[in-house]
């Protein structure tokens, strides 16, 4: 009989003590229980009585021939493998978390990026990063920064200013590191038979009375593009009257006969294919643009796996008419008609 020692009552076991006992459990037999986790027979016998001193229970009846659970052992049992089966859990989990590329990736997407850059994005995760959990989120800017900040999301894609002064459509937003991708130019939408259709030399000043078509407010892209028609001198109250929620029923307008509009360059496929009743403009050099980038918090757990993300993304965007960045600066990928960087940010 193993005299308990109450005054050691509120120790903390170590997972050393509880893999003996409940090894002890399992065979019954001190040294077939030894041998089963690599243990000498001493060490385990000293495991099992420390784990009886520090819970204050006696957990074995020990005789000469053969060794028993108590009432107590046999309850306790049960919990010391429930513990360390956790504990195995905890650690499985730790070794996904240092593998990089596994578990969940929240990434948050502007509307006017998601339906043109995710084919490249859900194909590279596919091809490259089987085990990532990607989970996608489409909103605004501004609540993707809120969301990042808060945490609710790991990852924003999404239209950056290409230089760092401050800008009325990209909140500030203290603590968040951009990963920029490429550059693309803003190509002109119009009616299949408006004089600018077809053109590739529009000067940015024939923006200055045009019927200019935007979207709602507190989309990005209708800030840029009314930032690119003040820099061509359209004056700032110039009435906009008809707008719309997305970028499809922006270019169904334009087919309507209704005004223009400004597209980026990766939407235009796309928009206007549904419609032969438009046409297509490009500005002379320097065109205006817009930078898309990645966001992540600063200093992010994660930042070496989301900067070799950015960089796997720019690989993957080759088939698309943009300028994409490597070391921070423009390689073309492409040769769209205007193909320079424009002053306007993104």
């Amino acid at each position: 009989m193993v005299a308990v020692n109450t005054a050691n009552r509120g120790k903390q076991p170590s997972l050393a003590q509880l893999r003996a006992f409940a090894a002890v459990s399992e065979h019954l037999h001190f040294r077939d229980a030894a041998a089963a986790i690599g243990m000498s027979q001493p060490a385990l016998s000293g495991a099992v009585s420390a784990l009886e001193e520090a819970l204050g229970v006696q957990l074995l009846e020990r005789t000469t021939r053969k060794v028993l659970l108590s009432p107590a052992g046999e309850r306790l049992a049960v919990r010391a493998k429930a513990v360390l089966e956790a504990v195995g859990e905890l650690l499985e989990e730790a070794e996904a978390v240092r593998a990089p590329f596994t578990g969940v990736l929240r990434l948050g997407v502007i509307p006017t990026v998601a339906p043109y850059l995710l084919p490249s994005v859900l194909r590279l995760v596919h091809e490259r990063y089987p085990e990532l959990d990607l989970q996608v989120h489409e909103e605004q800017t501004s609540s993707l920064l809120e969301g990042l900040s808060a945490g609710r999301l790991d990852l924003l894609l999404l239209a950056v200013p290409s230089t760092r002064t401050s800008s009325r459509w990209y909140p500030q937003a203290p603590g968040v590191t951009e990963l920029p991708l490429f550059d693309e130019d803003f190509v002109l939408v119009t009616h299949g038979d408006h004089w600018l259709g077809g053109r590739e030399d529009i000067p940015r000043d024939a923006l200055k009375e045009l019927p200019l078509l935007l979207l709602d407010e507190g989309h990005c892209l209708r800030d840029q593009a009314l930032d690119i028609c003040r820099e061509a001198g359209r004056t700032e109250g110039a009435p906009v009257t008809t707008t719309a929620a997305g970028l499809s029923t922006l270019v169904q307008l334009v087919a309507g006969g209704l005004g223009v509009t400004l597209l980026p360059r990766t939407a235009v496929q796309v928009e206007t294919g549904r419609s032969p009743a438009l046409a297509t403009g490009y500005f002379a050099d320097p065109a205006p643009a817009r930078r898309i980038a990645l966001a992540m918090r600063t200093g992010a757990a994660r930042q070496g796996e989301f900067e070799q993300f950015a960089g796997a993304l720019r690989e993957a965007l080759g088939d698309l008419p943009v300028r994409v960045l490597h070391d921070g600066g423009p390689t073309a990928s492409a040769a769209p008609p205007a193909a320079s960087a424009g002053a306007a940010a993104g």
